[in-house]
């Protein structure tokens, strides 16, 4: 009984291109979209903020990655030495450095 019904089936159309193409496509735009909202942005960000932290020089005026105002007195090649007070020195990673502010803003 069974077999007589599975020998009746037909194949499917050997042409089916078309459709693999169209079953793909909105897999394509997913990514693409994805790429321009979140991967590129973020890439520039990063980008900046590498060129932020390379262009630190003595003298400018930083916040650290936790919040700390600070001046920077000496510079290392990895490190950073952050002025906090009047004689405390915190020694802190190149990549913490969140933001360079405007002279004149820490005191």
């Amino acid at each position: 009984m069974f077999i007589s019904i599975a020998q009746a089936q037909t194949a499917a159309p050997a042409g089916g291109s078309d459709s693999t193409l169209f079953s793909l496509l909105p897999l394509v735009l997913m990514f693409v979209v994805l790429y321009f909202i979140m991967i590129r942005p973020q890439m520039k960000k990063q980008k900046e903020h590498k060129a932020m932290v390379e262009a630190i020089a003595k003298g400018d005026e930083v916040v650290i990655a936790g919040g700390v105002l600070g001046r920077v007195s000496r510079l290392g090649e990895s490190y950073l030495h952050v002025e906090v007070a009047n004689g405390v020195e915190l020694q802190v990673q190149r990549g913490s450095v969140a933001q360079v502010l405007p002279k004149g803003t820490f005191k």
